[in-house]
């Protein structure tokens, strides 16, 4: 390749390079200008997050199930193939090798996000559990310290309801 047609395709990619979009950015280098009162807040409800831990272990369970199978056929085909003499075994023992490597990591990744989504499921509904139990503890106790509940004196039906019950 000639230096000036490299030159010139290296101005063409230049030029091609300054049309790309530019995701939340302003002409000039500008940083940051995605405000979520102009695109929206993300939300994802507990059952959202349950779905994608589920589908998360479905697929790991697919893979290890499915996936999996290849590895075992392979290795043995390549060293049938490697007594016999042929360098195609060796080939095949390395795509065999990188299959089941690459099979593990992504599983990992599958199961982190199967766990991750079980178990934020799992503390997000605790808290709601917590917040509820808190409000309503609060409402009980303002009630207590309320004069309008009663009349003066008198027991404060608050703490002892069934007794203003029978009063009335």
């Amino acid at each position: 390749m000639a230096w000036e047609e490299w030159e010139q395709l290296k101005a063409e990619a230049a030029e091609r390079q300054s049309t790309h979009m530019r995701l939340n950015q302003v002409e000039g280098g500008g940083a940051s200008s995605a405000l979520p009162e102009k695109y929206g807040v993300l939300k994802a409800s507990q059952t959202d997050l349950s779905k994608i831990g589920k589908i998360a272990h479905t697929l790991y369970n697919d893979l290890w199930d499915k996936a999996r199978v290849a590895v075992p056929s392979s290795d043995s085909a390549a060293g049938d193939l490697s007594r016999q003499g042929f360098a195609l075994g060796a080939g095949l023992q390395h795509v065999s090798t990188r299959w089941e490597e690459q099979l593990k990591s992504l599983m990992d990744a599958v199961a982190h996000i199967s766990n991750h989504m079980h178990v934020t499921t799992k503390l997000h509904s605790g808290g709601e559990g917590f917040i509820q139990r808190q409000m309503s503890s609060i409402d009980a106790l303002d009630a207590g310290f309320d004069e309008r509940v009663g009349k003066p004196g008198a027991k404060n039906p608050a703490y002892y309801p069934a007794e203003s019950e029978k009063k009335e």
